[in-house]
């Protein structure tokens, strides 16, 4: 039997999209309504494996993710980048001059702004999940009510698209990241790209030349994310991610960030999700 897959999120959802892609459809779910109780199931080894959304092209960095990456010490073991696209279902037969209210996460809502401004009879209701609120539907056989789902919650729970791909900005991708309580072994062969985390003293110039140090060991700087310590007001922990292609380079830069810095963690070193 297949282990056990976390999600944010319920059946139909843009996780449970990635799971399909990575593990197959077969893959056994927890289905979990925060990212909080996604980490709680990987820690409590409910689930063998997590899959947790890290950042959209449109929304940006999912800043409480990455702090909860760092304070339970998980690993990212790979990422996927998947193409998110919106749909507006509800009951079959329904029309979009029937809706009243459309239940959704808020960042779905968000990006479908300017749909929803051609439509201003149309309430938009703030849930906790995008499939969940497509399986309420469902089940409550509820009429003037949509979601904004992808199209395989519509399929999942027998709804009809009322409009397809409502999403604002065509070109909407999220990196979602997998995540491990142990850390796994590397494939050499295929490892080139690694996450780092890292604070530094506030003397002048030290994120300019521990960035310089990457630079010069051949890595390629493909995020830097800043957020505060807690604990140290004017204090800031970096984020970092990089790809390379010769896993010597990238031992080197990590004995030299180890000298240089301080706090710092390999949150994981993997295969690009876009090579």
């Amino acid at each position: 039997m297949k282990e056990r897959v976390a999600i944010q999120g319920a059946q139909g959802s843009n996780h449970h999209m990635v799971v399909n892609e990575l593990f197959g459809v077969e893959t056994p779910l927890i289905e979990c309504m925060s990212f909080n109780n996604l980490v709680d199931a990987i820690l409590d080894g409910s689930a063998a494996t997590g899959v947790m959304a890290i950042e959209n092209t449109i929304a940006g960095s999912i800043i409480p993710n990455y702090a909860l990456l760092d304070e339970y010490d998980l690993h990212i073991t790979g990422e996927y980048y998947l193409n998110i696209h919106h749909h507006l279902m509800g009951l079959n037969g329904q029309s979009i001059d029937d809706i009243c209210e459309v239940w959704s996460h808020p960042m779905a809502l968000l990006q479908c702004k300017r749909f929803f401004k051609k439509h201003p009879h149309i309430k938009l209701v703030e849930e906790v999940d995008t499939a969940l609120m497509a399986k309420k539907i469902a089940e409550g056989q509820l009429k003037g009510i949509a979601a904004i789902a992808p199209k395989m919650a519509a399929d999942l729970f027998g709804l009809s698209v009322i409009a397809d791909d409502i999403q604002t900005i065509t070109n909407n991708a999220t990196r979602f990241v997998i995540l491990s309580k142990n850390r796994p072994e590397l494939n050499l062969q295929e490892v080139n790209k690694a996450s780092f985390k890292f604070q530094l003293n506030h003397k002048r110039g030290s994120l300019a030349t521990l960035l310089n140090v990457l630079s010069d060991c051949k890595m390629n700087l493909t995020k830097i994310q800043s957020l505060p310590v807690i604990e140290t007001p004017w204090k800031y922990s970096f984020f970092v991610d990089v790809t390379f292609q010769d896993f010597a380079d990238y031992s080197k830069a990590v004995s030299l960030i180890e000298i240089m810095a301080e706090d710092f963690k390999i949150l994981g070193a993997y295969k690009n999700g876009r090579s």
